[in-house]
């Protein structure tokens, strides 16, 4: 947002007097005087006239060791949502959903600039999942996983992903993308099924010890 139009908004100036206020020096932007009202601003950027605070939107990053379940959605009329177990649930978020009978790792935020980053595709995220088969994990799988596998669909082929065969039916599988079902896609593409998926990690987060339903801010390194 320019600058102008946030104290447009949050100091009710018109242009006229948002100009003046600008060159004036009477406004400042993480303590410092900022004259240039097409100087871009974030929702969260604290941001003051005449030394008293306008405005700040405080950013907020939270993980959640998701229960099966509990739906990734705000709000639902039939099953409880992950928003239950969140106190300050308010104006949040799901950065990377999980299915219902999915459980691990979920990250929610307020921040779609930075989740945006976490989620898309393009983005390259490394994203790490336990995941168990109803099948035995063929000795090709790790090939045709490391190849790619082609989703009509959507016209595309999936990025290179690292398979880490841990027992028969059970490994952990590392993806950069996270399409839409993307992982149950990749099993039946192979001629095998997901019987359980649980995220053990989004890039530098990890899901660590955190208990089953529990939530807690992540730490600055993380975010």
């Amino acid at each position: 947002m320019r600058l102008t139009r946030f104290l447009f908004h949050h100091a009710s100036l018109g242009r006229k007097q948002a100009r003046l206020a600008l060159a004036a020096g009477r406004v400042s932007v993480g303590g410092e005087v900022v004259r240039d009202g097409a100087a871009l601003v974030s929702e969260f950027a604290y941001v003051s006239l005449d030394g008293s605070l306008l405005a700040a939107k405080q950013a907020t990053y939270i993980m959640l060791h998701k229960p099966a379940g509990y739906l990734s959605a705000t709000k639902d009329p039939e099953h409880p949502t992950v928003m239950e177990l969140v106190d300050e649930s308010e104006d949040l978020h799901i950065a990377g959903r999980l299915d219902r009978a999915s459980t691990g790792l979920l990250i929610l935020t307020n921040d779609g600039k930075w989740s945006r980053r976490l989620t898309e595709p393009k983005e390259d995220v490394a994203k790490t999942y336990l995941i168990d088969t109803s099948e035995p994990i063929t000795g090709d799988t790790h090939r045709k996983f490391e190849q790619g596998i082609y989703f009509a669909y959507e016209d595309v082929t999936t990025q290179p992903a690292e398979l880490e065969v841990l027992s028969p039916c059970q490994c952990k599988l590392t993806i950069y993308e996270g399409r839409y079902h993307q992982i149950k896609r990749m099993f039946h593409a192979v001629g095998n099924n997901v019987r359980a998926l649980h995220r053990l990690s989004v890039g530098k987060i990890h899901l660590g010890d955190l208990a089953v339903g529990e939530c807690r801010h992540l730490r600055d390194e993380e975010i």
